[in-house]
């Protein structure tokens, strides 16, 4: 009883490849998007799906969830006012109106932590649903 205490209390854990697959995401650009669920049973966060460089923002939020939260880091390409290509990556904490209370703790509570695992975000997103994940939203924030 005493190790699951002590395991309770340092939290949500995240998977190597998590953390490794942001990176491929990050300098490597392999992947567009990468969506992370919360395995309940093994506490930790592990990768769900990564859409390859080709998929475009509509095929990353058909990949979420209706009713239920996950993580995702989006690698958002854009070009400026002044004809600049870029790119910046936003973490989305998605978390539906309408899935389960316990999800949405676990999700809301683990979320720091988890973060500051990824290095090298630039913006963050929290949606209750997809308007608040609009693409115009990443734009604005972007810019």
């Amino acid at each position: 009883m005493a190790l699951r205490g002590a395991n309770a209390s340092s939290g949500m854990g995240v998977a190597e490849q998590s953390k490794t697959t942001f990176l491929e995401l990050q300098r490597k650009k392999v992947h567009r998007y990468v969506i992370f669920k919360i395995d309940e049973k093994k506490k930790e966060v592990l990768v769900e799906k990564t859409g390859g460089p080709a998929e475009s923002y509509d095929d990353f939020t058909a990949s979420l969830p209706e009713n239920d939260c996950r993580y995702a880091v989006y690698d958002f390409d854009f070009v400026t006012s002044e004809n600049c290509q870029k790119s910046k990556i936003f973490f989305i904490a998605w978390s539906p109106s309408v899935s389960r209370i316990r999800a949405k703790m676990l999700y809301a509570t683990s979320k720091d932590r988890f973060r500051r695992e990824l290095e090298g975000i630039h913006y963050e997103i929290q949606a209750t649903d997809p308007t608040e994940m609009d693409l115009e939203v990443l734009r604005d924030r972007a810019n």
